[in-house]
């Protein structure tokens, strides 16, 4: 077995991908305790270490599997990803680039590629994205409407929500998240006593169905993953076809024995 061999038998074992995943783990929660002054002052070279030594551990993974794979390591959209994530940590964090530092977080997003859950996620919510943007734009096309008849319906009785276009379309999305809106329908209808009419209907529409659309759209597409998951797994054999395949490959052995002596 040769050496590119022996690194991707390493990388593709269960045993290699927990240690990466404890090393991620880890620097994202050194890299939270530099948010402590207390534990900066006390443990601060500690930390630094912790950090140093997690990315120093990243890039010879990476170093390492481009050798092992060669090009094939790009065809992969997720090593592409902590390509990425890695060389970002690997700017100066100074001058113009002090803003990397406080990027450097974005290596705990690297549990989304050696977690296979996340990536089932992940991959689930990119096959939704197609419905998702339709379910938004009906989002947004339902918020306007009702912001253009909510300025024009309730501008005088309560102005400062719904003064203008861009307050009512404001406040409307609020209402769409459930804060507070029993207090802003309960202001206008000391003027316009009717107005819950508008306020109910308004929350069935975009909290109730647009928002319940948007989840089955992705549970869908989460399940449409899990199913052609399963499908690419080979359905196991019984003990007769498992037998037969024996039998062939004795056969095909013997009738090659028998090509080679006759030669």
């Amino acid at each position: 077995m040769t050496l590119r061999a022996r690194l991707r038998s390493v990388f593709e074992s269960r045993g290699f991908q927990w240690s990466i995943t404890t090393v991620i783990v880890v620097n994202a929660l050194a890299l939270g305790c530099e948010t402590s002054p207390a534990l900066t002052a006390g443990y601060g070279g500690l930390i630094g270490l912790v950090d140093s030594t997690a990315l120093v551990i990243f890039v010879l993974e990476l170093a390492a599997k481009v050798y092992a794979y060669g090009w094939r390591f790009f065809r992969d959209h997720w090593n592409n990803f902590d390509f990425l994530i890695v060389s970002l940590s690997l700017l100066p964090a100074s001058a113009a680039f002090s803003v990397v530092r406080s990027l450097r977080i974005l290596r705990a997003l690297r549990l989304l590629s050696t977690v296979p859950s996340m990536r089932r996620i992940v991959a689930a919510l990119l096959q939704a994205l197609p419905g998702v943007f339709s379910i938004v734009g009906l989002l947004v096309l339902v918020l306007y409407v009702a912001g253009v008849m909510a300025t024009k319906l309730f501008s005088e009785a309560d102005a400062e929500h719904f003064g203008a276009l861009g307050t009512s379309l404001l406040t409307l999305f609020q209402i769409m998240t459930g804060d507070g809106w029993a207090d802003t329908m309960q202001r206008v209808m000391e003027t316009k006593p009717l107005a819950w009419v508008f306020f109910v209907g308004y929350i069935l529409i975009s909290s109730f169905t647009v928002l319940n659309l948007f989840i089955a759209v992705v549970v869908n597409a989460m399940e449409s993953q899990i199913k052609e998951e399963e499908a690419e797994i080979p359905a196991p054999r019984s003990h007769g076809e498992s037998e037969l395949l024996a039998e062939l490959r004795s056969l095909r052995l013997e009738v090659q024995a028998l090509r080679e002596s006759r030669r």
